[in-house]
């Protein structure tokens, strides 16, 4: 299961409703970062979400409405000594930037938190207890941009009665099992895992896309995502700036939904010059299970349901 939790869900520059791009992904006890817009460290008070574990940003590009943020985000963990290090993936262009900003944050020596910059290339990034998290390639203005993929493993569910018809008690030998190991009866009988283990099931998986120029390539990234995070920066109506600033509107972000075969879609980086259910109207007529996010919502995604809503804001409705 994954969680999450949208920070800033505004394009560009906040509005009283919208802060800065900023995005938590929960899984057991990793949390991730995605891209930390100015404001961010107010949102995740506001969210109740805490700050433990999160010393792990996940940059999506440089621009700076995507990593301002940082800088009040690690000078707060250093003086409440909260954490000793802080890893930030990000491409070469965008490390540059975060570089250069580091200058200002670390400056004097008052800042002692260890920051590991770790330049991104496509594949996978980290392996952790049951997640694997990747990265593939976004073009967006710049270049050196990036979307992430958050993906279980597979599990083989156990079969309760096939393991008690063989006699296999409740315990250890059906951890083992589970497992993937071979166990040997009392009685002398050695039984297999695929004896007693259902046909695989997929896990979770989650996509996250920051700004998008073009989207060629998306759809085989998002394929079979139980929920794609995507921008929707403008209406169809305004197709030609979305182009000119290199965005996509709300239609193309469900045509890469729809195409994928996503079981969910949600919309952020949204502009000042529309309404959320301007651009979730827009993208619904595409793409039925598509939604404008706001600010704070907060969702739990599952393989075998439908998203659960954990809170909600209506404000930038």
């Amino acid at each position: 299961m994954f969680e999450l939790v949208f920070l800033g869900t505004a394009a560009s520059a906040p509005s009283a409703w919208r802060n800065l791009p900023s995005t938590l992904v929960f899984h057991d006890d990793r949390r991730f970062i995605v891209d930390v817009g100015e404001g961010t460290q107010r949102q995740l008070l506001k969210s109740g979400v805490g700050f433990k574990r999160l010393n792990t940003v996940l940059l999506t590009h440089g621009h700076l409405d995507h990593i301002l943020g940082l800088g009040g985000l690690i000078s707060t963990f250093a003086r409440w000594e909260a954490i000793d290090a802080f890893d930030i993936y990000g491409g070469k262009a965008t490390l540059e930037r975060v570089r250069d900003l580091m200058k200002v944050v670390l400056r004097g020596g008052e800042v002692r938190v260890k920051i590991n910059l770790i330049e991104i290339e496509p594949g996978v990034l980290l392996r952790g207890k049951g997640v694997t998290v990747s990265a593939f390639p976004v073009n967006h203005r710049g270049g050196s941009s990036f979307g992430f993929s958050f993906e279980e493993p597979d599990r083989r569910p156990f079969l309760v009665e096939a393991a008690e018809a063989l006699g296999v008690p409740a315990g250890p030998e059906r951890r083992d099992l589970v497992a993937g190991r071979s166990v040997t009866l009392a009685s002398g009988m050695t039984v297999y895992p695929e004896q007693v283990l259902g046909p695989a099931v997929p896990g979770a998986k989650v996509v996250y896309m920051g700004d998008i120029s073009r989207t060629d390539g998306l759809v085989e990234a998002a394929r079979g995502a139980d929920a794609l995070v995507t921008e929707a920066t403008y209406a169809s109506a305004d197709a030609d700036l979305a182009r000119d600033f290199g965005h996509i509107t709300a239609a193309q972000a469900a045509m890469i939904a729809k195409s994928a075969g996503v079981r969910y879609l949600y919309l952020n980086h949204i502009s000042r010059r529309y309404s959320g259910r301007e651009l979730e109207a827009e993208a619904r007529a595409i793409f039925p299970h598509s939604m404008v996010v706001d600010d704070l919502d907060h969702f739990r995604v599952t393989r075998d349901g439908s998203p659960q809503r954990v809170a909600r804001s209506d404000e930038g409705r």
